[in-house]
């Protein structure tokens, strides 16, 4: 879809985002940007500064497993923004120098990749816009540099520190408990909408309606006045005698109303056991994405997140009545981000682009890319995607899990074939679901199935829900021509896949032998 012929209207895209900022939003369209990029300490798959002469400096960070590594597409992007006219000059001298420094590491990939895509949303923010960047502070110190350059050291506004209490075994450092946000405007004509926050305890205790106490000058020597913060008590000592007005004392009134809210912001972490947990490693609390919406933006605007992962900006923008654009590389996000749209306002609208909506599109998906189409499938039926650490898949592609009425849990494989396949491959996978416990089975098939594919799942008979009368096929098939047409496959209610503590004691209930990526 060309930018031309963009709608207002709240829009879900899979794909490349920079290809997707350059074609599809068009010059000063957007009233407030923020972005999570994948970039990650806190999650251990791989070591960012380790270069592909295998050398492990002293000083490891940590990112998401492949999502940065310097090769072909991160050489692109230096090229793209050195040639690109709308990258100033003393950014492109900067990454330069960066490249001299970091060599052609994985870190420098980041920022190669990071910086021309700042670029681009420098140049779709209108004039009165904002920009909140999220990163931790292995790369905030630099990210901060390529901003200063993309947007001017003017326009640097804040370094808001989120805090939060977030307990880890650590023996050579201290603690972190905080990321960073740093937050740029486009030009000086960017407002900010104040927010206000409650006082804290300590705040309320000291204004509490009562006495107060402060060492004050009495006959040349300074004494301290009782403090007595409980008005019937206060009342009671003055009406025995016990406390006398005089000059010195005072009665404060109690400080109830908000205050401004300061550039470090106290909100609560997703434990694993918060209600609000997905089962998505880098999820951020909604209160978070609220306050940064209500601060940039007002009602009718529009918020672009280009990193959205499971979601929680468009839900945020879509709960305060802003409108969104929500882009992502895979499809489980995509994925996620529907179902939680539809759990939460089922009356929202908004397009998708970049998503299959026929057999045809499925078809030119697979030849494209095998490993998205496989991703892709298995959000279909709100699964999650698995593959082991290195070496093959193990013939699981995703997994589902239920719990039946006796309170155990139980998993359910799923495999994605795009062709060739045969009843060889119906029993390949009843073996697999022996092997790692798992009474049910999906198989997910671009082309219909083979005639001996159906005879032989229908012969695996069906499984009956322990403490239930329910009884499943034990291995169904599902074409996508069968999902376009409305035929979805007879499962157990399969929502605890995705509500991170049920997945995590289902995980620790089921014995597997396979090693699952996080």
């Amino acid at each position: 879809m060309d930018k031309e012929d963009r709608l207002p209207d709240n829009e879900l895209y899979y794909g490349d985002n920079l290809d997707i900022l350059r074609r599809c939003i068009a010059d000063e369209s957007v009233d407030l940007i923020y972005l999570d990029p994948p970039f990650n300490s806190k999650r251990v798959y791989n070591v960012i500064f380790h270069d592909k002469t295998g050398r492990e400096p002293a000083s490891q960070i940590e990112a998401f497993n492949d999502t940065w590594s310097w090769g072909e597409t991160a050489q692109d992007a230096y090229d793209d923004l050195m040639r690109s006219p709308a990258a100033p000059a003393s950014l492109k001298e900067t990454m330069r120098a960066f490249k001299s420094f970091l060599d052609e590491t994985d870190l420098m990939a980041y920022l190669a990749m990071m910086a021309i895509r700042l670029v681009e949303m420098h140049r779709v923010l209108k004039p009165t816009g904002a920009l909140y960047l999220h990163c931790d502070p292995t790369a905030s110190h630099y990210l901060k540099i390529v901003l200063d350059h993309v947007f001017g050291k003017r326009s640097f506004r804040n370094e808001i520190i989120w805090h939060y209490r977030r307990w880890t075994a650590s023996s050579k450092r201290f603690q972190r408990m905080h990321d960073v946000l740093l937050f740029y405007s486009h030009s000086d004509d960017h407002s900010i909408n104040q927010i206000e926050v409650l006082p804290t305890e300590g705040q309320l205790r000291k204004h509490k309606r009562g006495w107060d106490r402060n060492t004050v000058p009495i006959d040349g020597v300074r004494k301290p006045q009782l403090i007595i913060y409980d008005q019937d008590k206060v009342d009671a000592a003055v009406n025995d005698g016990r406390l006398k007005l005089n000059e010195f004392a005072r009665i404060v009134e109690p400080k109830t109303e908000m205050t401004i809210a300061p550039d470090v912001w106290i909100i609560d972490y997703l434990n694993s056991q918060a209600k609000e947990r997905l089962g998505y490693p880098t999820q951020k609390p909604l209160a978070l994405l609220e306050r940064i919406i209500k601060a940039s933006s007002n009602s009718g605007d529009m918020v672009l997140d280009p990193f959205c992962g499971c979601g929680t900006a468009v839900v945020a923008a879509e709960k305060l009545g802003r409108r969104w654009i929500g882009i992502d590389i895979t499809y489980l996000a995509v994925g996620k981000i529907k179902e939680r749209l539809a759990g939460e306002f089922p009356q929202a609208k908004y397009r998708e682009f970049g998503i299959p909506r026929s057999i045809a599109d499925a078809r030119i998906l697979f030849q494209q890319s095998p490993i998205e189409f496989q991703k892709w499938a298995v959000s279909l039926v709100g699964g999650q995607s698995r593959a082991s650490r290195g070496g093959g898949d193990r013939g699981v592609d995703g997994v589902l899990f239920f719990r039946d009425f006796d309170h155990k849990y139980h998993k359910i494989i799923i495999e994605v074939k795009g062709g060739g396949y045969q009843p060889k491959d119906v029993r390949a996978l009843k073996a697999v679901m022996d092997r790692d416990g798992a009474p049910l089975g999906l198989m997910i098939v671009l082309e219909e199935p083979t005639k001996g594919m159906l005879t032989e799942s229908a012969a695996l008979g069906k499984w009956k829900l322990p403490g239930g009368a329910a009884d499943y096929p034990v291995l169904q098939i599902l074409s996508i021509e069968d999902y376009f047409s409305g035929r979805l496959p007879r499962l157990p209610d399969t929502s605890v896949t995705h509500r991170s503590a049920g997945l995590q004691l289902a995980e620790r209930e089921i014995t597997t032998s396979i090693n699952w990526a996080d």
